[in-house]
C-alpha cells in the first residue's frame, strides 16, 4: 500500500477520452516530477470542464508499461504543436478504476502533479491528505489537521515576478500565513540561511506572514509550534480569507 503514486491533471476532454479508450497518459519528460520513473500508480485530478466531477480526484489505475515517445508520435493529429518533437513519458494502465470515494479540493488552487502513495490515495478525505512529503511536514500536517486549522499544502503562489512553493499556506481574514518546515539537510548552511531570509523578506513585502520551524523544533515540541501558528492566525483575525 506504500507504493508510489502520482496525481496528474487531465486538462482536456480529449485527453480523458484517450485515458478511457486507450488507457494511456502522458507527461513531458522535461517537466516531470522526480519520482516519474518510480511510480506504480496514476490518479487523475479533474478540473472545471468535468462539471459534476470537477475539482476532485475520482479515478486511478495501476501502471502496466512506461515508455518514452515524441508528442507527435502520441498525438499525430497535432503536428504543429510547439512541443510536437519533445519527449514524453507514456504511461499505459492496466485499467482505469473509480475510487470508492471522491477526493475534493476544498479551496480552488492550481494543481499539476501531486506525489503520493497508494495508501494515501485510498484513505484521503481531501486533496491536502494526498501529499507525500518529508517526515517533519507529515508530522506538522497531522497536528494542523488535528487542530482543524485549514491549510493548503505545497501551495504555489506568484508574487511579483517569482513563484514560490509554500509548505503550508493558511488564508486568514486579515492576511495570509506561510508555515515552513525546515529539514536540517536543506536549510542549515550559510547559503541556505541567506536564501531563506531573502525569501521571507520577499513574501513579507507582498503581505505574507512567515513562520519557519526547524525539524528539531517540530520533533521536540510540536504543540509549541502549533501554539505560535494559532497566535499568528488570531492576530490575523482568524481563518477565512
Amino acid at each position: 500500500m506504500n507504493e508510489l503514486a502520482l496525481v496528474g491533471i487531465v486538462p482536456r476532454l480529449s485527453d480523458w477520452e484517450i485515458l478511457k479508450k486507450k488507457l494511456w497518459y502522458r507527461i513531458p519528460v522535461m517537466s516531470a516530477p522526480d519520482i516519474a520513473e518510480r511510480i506504480k500508480y496514476l490518479a487523475f485530478y479533474q478540473p472545471k470542464i468535468f462539471r459534476d466531477e470537477k475539482y476532485s480526484v475520482n479515478y486511478y489505475g495501476k501502471i502496466k508499461k512506461l515508455e518514452i515517445a515524441k508528442r507527435i508520435e502520441l498525438l499525430p493529429d497535432e503536428p504543429t504543436h510547439p512541443r510536437a518533437n519533445k519527449d514524453y513519458y507514456q504511461y499505459t494502465l492496466e485499467s482505469l478504476e473509480k475510487l470508492s470515494h471522491s477526493i475534493p479540493s476544498k479551496k480552488w488552487r492550481r494543481i499539476i502533479f501531486i506525489p503520493t502513495t497508494l495508501k494515501k490515495l485510498m484513505e484521503a478525505e481531501e486533496i491536502n491528505d494526498l501529499y507525500y512529503t518529508s517526515p517533519i511536514e507529515e508530522k506538522m500536517y497531522t497536528y494542523l489537521k488535528r487542530e482543524k486549522i485549514p491549510v493548503e499544502r505545497q501551495l504555489f503562489v506568484a508574487e511579483g515576478r517569482k513563484r514560490y512553493c509554500l509548505d503550508f499556506g493558511i488564508f486568514c481574514k486579515k492576511g495570509r500565513l506561510d508555515v515552513e518546515c525546515d529539514g536540517e539537510a536543506f536549510h542549515s548552511s550559510k547559503k541556505d540561511i541567506i536564501k531563506d531570509r531573502d525569501r521571507n523578506n520577499e513574501l513579507t513585502s507582498y503581505g505574507w506572514s512567515v513562520l519557519r520551524f526547524s525539524g528539531s523544533e517540530i520533533n521536540r515540541d510540536p504543540k509549541e509550534c502549533i501554539r505560535k501558528i494559532k497566535r499568528t492566525i488570531k492576530n490575523l483575525n482568524g481563518v477565512g480569507g
